[in-house]
């Protein structure tokens, strides 16, 4: 430990706060759990800057949304028509990550759902379009493709930069 980052000090614990918390080894489990269902855009968008990533991203969004805007690269099948039709889209056993537009939204998770149902491995991109977005990583659409800027909300700035020459997101 550093001069600078002092030991933590042990404090009371807010009993409403705590009540009822899992044991370490239940919370080991769970999050264990979460990071085999979930992926983040940071993950996902140095995965793609690879030459075979060996994975399919898959917007399971609207057409409307879709044409608004998409991460570059990503197919689009809506999560209501994956199962009639993505045994034409993408081998069977194919890893997918899929996103819909937010985290107040399901439509990944029932997209997830859906795909892993066809046989297929699959995780869920944590926070959607929205964050990849947000994250200023590359999007297309019908008005072209490029990015936007990094929201400074979710960009750290003294981080090193990510694959593609952006801003990491959380620093994570």
């Amino acid at each position: 430990m550093s001069a600078e980052t002092p030991a933590a000090s042990v404090a009371p614990v807010p009993p409403a706060l705590f009540a009822g918390a899992a044991s370490p080894e239940e919370a080991v489990a769970h999050h264990r759990a979460r990071l085999a269902f979930e992926t983040d855009a940071s993950d996902v968008a140095d995965a793609m800057a690879t030459e075979d990533p060996g994975f399919v991203v898959v917007d399971v969004r609207s057409d409307a949304a879709w044409a608004q805007g998409h991460v570059e690269g990503a197919l689009h099948l809506p999560h209501a028509r994956v199962t009639a039709e993505a045994h034409g889209l993408i081998a069977p056993g194919t890893p997918v990550v899929v996103y819909c537009w937010s985290p107040g939204c399901n439509g990944g998770a029932k997209g997830a759902l859906a795909f892993a149902a066809l046989g297929h491995p699959v995780k869920e991109m944590l926070g959607g379009f929205e964050y990849w977005a947000r994250e200023g990583y590359p999007i297309a659409g019908d008005s072209g493709s490029g990015a936007r800027a990094v929201d400074p909300l979710t960009g750290v700035s003294d981080a090193a930069p990510g694959p593609l020459g952006e801003p990491v997101a959380c620093g994570c």
